[in-house]
């Protein structure tokens, strides 16, 4: 355990080097590349009809990943913080077609998600503390990902694939952007990587199981 974080320690250290400074950049604008790649390809089945999106959840992720920006952009994390921006705002645009072309089933459970997720954003104001930050806008961002779950398992065909394992590949590139390795800095990301894989494979598996 103690070697892992002497060798831990000595990535981040290296991870400082000019070179790869110039590096982070790169990835910056990479991260914002693949996001917008894969909000294109949902825009564009949400046009067709294809999918319908859960208004709930993208409301929730257009709130969360502009004060993720906001994390980033205050705890000097650099190039890292570009992508969230990008995000947050499509997030919030996506939440208004969803009102009229989303899904329209909203149930008890549903509202509950978004009380949970209120709460926690009224704690999050009351915080000064980034380390407490990150930790409730992560559990924020589980609980936007609730209702799109709970209609996805039913019905894993009204969502787009591409998009969540974009902005999963999105994330992971701005891990990379970052400039200043801290907790606060690297920890959200990671959850968000982890959350849209998952799910990811979730709506793989249930689309697998309704083809039997």
């Amino acid at each position: 355990m103690l070697k892992t974080l002497v060798v831990f320690k000595k990535v981040i250290k290296l991870m400082k080097h000019p070179f790869f400074m110039n590096i982070k950049i790169f990835f910056g604008l990479l991260a914002i590349v693949t996001s917008l790649s894969g909000y294109a390809f949902y825009m564009r089945s949400l046009y067709r009809g294809e999918i319908k999106p859960h208004a709930f959840s993208w409301f929730i992720w257009g709130v969360l990943t502009l004060i993720g920006f906001s994390v980033q952009f205050i705890e000097h994390a650099g190039p890292s913080a570009w992508a969230y921006g990008v995000s947050g705002l499509l997030c919030l645009f996506i939440f208004f077609i969803a009102l009229k072309k989303g899904e329209k089933n909203i149930v008890f459970v549903d509202w509950l998600s978004l009380l949970a997720a209120g709460i926690s954003l009224l704690l999050w104001y009351l915080t000064n503390n980034p380390l407490a930050t990150v930790l409730i806008i992560t559990g924020i961002d589980f609980c936007g990902f609730f209702p799109t779950i709970r209609k996805s398992y039913f019905k894993p065909h009204e969502e787009n694939l591409t998009v969540y394992f974009m902005c999963g590949l999105a994330y992971l590139f701005t891990l990379f952007a970052i400039e200043n390795y801290i907790f606060v800095t690297y920890f959200y990301p990671a959850a968000l990587v982890v959350f849209n894989w998952l799910f990811v494979l979730m709506l793989f598996v249930r689309r697998k199981q309704l083809q039997k």
